[in-house]
């Protein structure tokens, strides 16, 4: 796939996710103005396709519409971090970034989110202080767990009973 294959499929994606379709998002306006921002950045050049993708393969280990909703509200606030430090005098970059952000607008949590799992990621669980406490809120997590997998398998029964497949 080309690199305006890759950017046309990561906004589809993001468009499909945040329910953006038919409504105020024009996708082929939208590749114009892509195809103007390639230029200005020379996304031609040879080295783009050094590495592979950078976004779209992310998406492929998330499956759950909550959990694409998480990976690509980080997706678009890194294309809006990016496109922060451009020209913003070009009509075609004005409008990427107000679309982004009405897109951006619909996840208010998402960034939240993984902030939570980066700082999960962090604490130090050879710390005997950290495992004292964590010891403590294992029937805590646990009660959770069961919860949440006992939640899960009655909405599948439910839609089992429902489905005529």
């Amino acid at each position: 796939m080309t690199c305006q294959t890759y950017s046309l499929l990561i906004l589809s994606v993001i468009m499909i996710y945040f329910g953006h379709f038919g409504n105020s998002l024009n996708l082929l306006q939208l590749q114009g103005d892509i195809d103007r921002l390639k230029a200005d950045f020379n996304s031609s050049h040879s080295d783009v396709a050094d590495g592979g993708p950078i976004f779209t393969d992310k998406l492929i280990n998330w499956t759950e519409r909550n959990e694409k909703r998480i990976i690509l509200s980080q997706i678009v606030s890194m294309y809006l971090e990016m496109l922060e430090k451009t020209d913003k005098n070009k009509a075609h970059t004005r409008h990427i970034v107000e679309e982004l952000y009405t897109l951006k607008a619909n996840l208010p949590d998402g960034l939240q989110k993984v902030k939570d799992l980066m700082d999960l990621s962090k604490i130090q669980m050879s710390d005997l202080r950290i495992q004292r406490k964590a010891v403590n809120e294992l029937f805590s997590v646990l009660q959770k767990l069961v919860e949440t997998s006992t939640s899960l398998k009655r909405k599948r029964s439910q839609f089992q009973r429902r489905c005529k497949c």
